[in-house]
């Protein structure tokens, strides 16, 4: 009795080793590439360092990426991020064997700290029915990956929330318990259809731990669920606003920030958004180096990957985008290689 009672004890450990704990081993780099089929509708290619054309998502795996990030609205004007234009690159996503981040706007465009616009087709619903709009939305989506079997590894709920989403009614700042609310309506959600999915909330500003600890404390307070902690860092624009003083102060302050809010709530965090000067390339380089050094090897293990947003745009559309006019990458996108 006692051997078998031993045998016992070590097959459940081993259960529970393997059933409940993830991959720790393994730092993501990727990219949110959501703009591709936007891009190549008019006409735009993209090519390897050896001036090769290749297809962008392949093309991200090639250069040393191994997670894609894509953006999804409600109901877009036009196709681009829709659930249907999402759904074609995640296929491409499995198709190349990396994985998957989906991030949920809830909104029909562009969701970020400036603006979290109610969808159209949700404005005028009470708090209650909002949960249920974005409930349905976010298990409509991800059901549409689910019967396609492409199973994300995380799943944004909200853009940049770093005062909330769907305002007025769920803005932090005045309606905390309701923000905590609908992020839980929407964790609820993509558990049900993915229950191994890592949810994220997502703050811009990943230097900011007064913000940090003002909306998370919030959540807490108001039984809001989460399961990583989301973070932009730009230190172009964070210079440029005069947020902080130099890209020094804005990378330190953010890996601080990472070894901070990862003790105090006890979760994972991801830089979900990073990008560079495309005019400096050199510089641009030089930086992202440094971000995913430090990432990787100076935040207690806190941070599990560094996801750089839209580097395959061309510099006349977006400054910030890793990619020459015509297609093909600049030295930015060797940090992402060994």
């Amino acid at each position: 009795m006692k051997i078998r009672h031993i045998l016992m004890l070590l097959l459940w450990g081993n259960m529970i080793h393997l059933y409940g704990q993830t991959d720790t081993s393994t730092f993501y780099k990727g990219a949110d590439i959501s703009w591709t089929t936007e891009l190549e509708a008019e006409g735009h290619h993209f090519y390897d360092f050896q001036d090769n054309e290749q297809e962008c998502t392949s093309l991200m795996k090639k250069l040393g990426m191994n997670a894609i990030r894509l953006r999804v609205w409600v109901n877009p004007q036009h196709k681009w991020s829709s659930k249907e234009d999402m759904l074609e690159l995640a296929k491409r996503v499995k198709a190349n064997h990396m994985e998957l981040m989906v991030d949920f706007h809830y909104s029909d465009w562009w969701a970020d700290p400036g603006k979290q616009n109610v969808p159209q087709a949700w404005k005028g619903l009470s708090y209650e029915e909002m949960k249920k709009a974005l409930a349905a939305h976010t298990k409509e989506v991800l059901q549409l990956l689910k019967n396609q079997g492409i199973t994300p590894k995380w799943v944004q709920v909200g853009n940049e929330t770093s005062d909330g989403f769907l305002w007025e009614m769920g803005r932090a700042s005045t309606q905390m318990a309701q923000y905590a609310g609908l992020t839980t309506a929407g964790y609820d959600a993509v558990k049900s259809i993915f229950p191994e999915a890592t949810v994220i909330v997502h703050l811009d500003n990943g230097f900011d731990n007064d913000l940090y600890n003002y909306i998370f404390d919030g959540l807490k307070q108001y039984g809001g669920k989460w399961d990583m902690i989301g973070m932009s860092l730009y230190p172009y624009w964070s210079v440029l606003y005069k947020k902080v003083a130099n890209a020094d102060e804005a990378i330190n302050g953010c890996m601080e920030n990472i070894r901070r809010v990862g003790k105090k709530y006890n979760c994972d965090v991801m830089i979900v958004e990073t990008g560079m000067e495309s005019a400096q390339p050199e510089e641009g380089e030089k930086l992202l180096r440094r971000i995913l050094s430090e990432a990787q090897n100076n935040t207690q293990g806190y941070c599990k990957g560094v996801f750089y947003w839209e580097p395959e745009c061309k510099p006349s559309t977006y400054a910030l985008g890793a990619f020459s006019e015509d297609g093909h990458p600049t030295c930015i996108m060797k940090a992402f290689q060994k």
